[in-house]
């Protein structure tokens, strides 16, 4: 299956079935990406996409994401392009930690701009009736809530009863998934493993401003970041170059890489001896980094781990980029009454 793009499947209902749609909306700090999605997860319609008015203030944001909306509900399906199509939801995967129940954002990096005390679900639903689309139910998750959830109805966690979600990348995130259900936790942050505090990191700055955490040394800016202070090369510019350099036998990538993966292979020792998943599930830039870092987190948690966890597996995600707006897209469905 595609990395980018989960195809229609032409044994699942089509729109002309009667079977309902909704627009699943991936929501990140360069771009959101939006499309069509029915009642079995396939996409129905092309992956429409624009830049993410980041740093222009919350009014621009809802705006850009309503008019996404409202581009791939006109864009048509795969069955019947260029022909507007009435959509009964929309589900929405957001940087941030997100108040689910009322769709507003409670806190977010300054990655996106005034994005804190948003009211996401409120401002889309107020726009998409402004452009005559009707009064739609909008589903607002964490986007790593949202492509977890992807990923555990269809991607690398089908059929799993419990799925812990990790995506590495220019941050650490976390999810887990419960018998299909996303844990949301008291205070909205359950599976954020990010900021776990992890043996190896010691000293090692975090952007949440508080030093020893698991991104402070796992994500793809300090792996670079630790790259220079410890004597690489300056005019290297980020991590994917450090990867390269590693790959090409430099002795200071290689131990950044080694680093940054050991310490996740602890904290997932620590996490499944809590939570005991049927599988790990990674995702993000660093799971394509291959087998310079992916054995060292192996071996890592297989050394850490105790015996009666052994058979859990750590396995990539399969669903690629379309992840989180189909795990968006389940949301919506629920609320739409299509999804338990």
């Amino acid at each position: 299956m595609s990395q980018d793009v989960l195809p229609s499947d032409p044994s699942n209902p089509s729109p002309s079935d009667g079977s309902p749609l909704v627009v699943g909306l991936d929501l990140g700090g360069t771009k959101m990406a939006a499309a069509l999605v029915d009642v079995n997860g396939a996409l129905q319609g092309p992956v429409a996409s624009c830049p993410t008015p980041a740093h222009d203030g919350p009014i621009a944001m809802l705006d850009a994401v309503s008019s996404l909306v409202h581009k791939v509900a006109e864009s048509g399906t795969h069955h019947d392009p260029g022909r507007a199509v009435p959509i009964a939801a929309v589900g929405i995967g957001t940087a941030g930690v997100v108040d689910v129940e009322h769709g507003t954002i409670l806190s977010a990096t300054d990655a996106i701009t005034g994005w804190a005390g948003t009211r996401v679900a409120t401002g889309v639903q107020e726009r998409l009736a402004a452009a005559g689309l009707g009064t739609l139910p909008v589903h607002v998750e964490n986007d790593v809530d949202a492509y977890a959830a992807g990923e555990a109805w269809l991607g690398a966690g089908t059929g799993a009863e419990v799925v812990l979600m990790v995506a590495v990348g220019t941050g650490v995130g976390g999810a887990l998934v419960i018998e299909g259900a996303t844990r949301r936790g008291a205070h909205h942050v359950a599976g954020e493993i990010g900021h776990v505090p992890v043996p190896g990191a010691q000293g090692e700055p975090c952007t949440c401003g508080r030093p020893g955490h698991l991104e402070g040394i796992a994500a793809g800016p300090q792996i670079h970041r630790r790259y220079l202070a410890k004597g690489g090369d300056p005019d290297v510019p980020d991590a994917r170059e450090v990867e390269r350099r590693a790959a090409a036998g430099d002795d200071i990538a290689q131990e950044v890489y080694r680093d940054s993966a050991a310490c996740l292979g602890r904290a997932l020792a620590g996490l499944v001896t809590v939570i005991d998943p049927d599988v790990v599930v990674v995702s993000g830039g660093l799971a394509r980094a291959g087998d310079l870092w992916w054995e060292p987190l192996r071996q890592t948690f297989a050394a850490e781990v105790i015996d009666p966890l052994t058979p859990i597996r750590i396995v990539p995600a399969t669903l690629g980029t379309t992840a989180p707006i189909v795990g968006a897209a389940r949301g919506a469905l629920a609320l739409a009454g299509e999804h338990d």
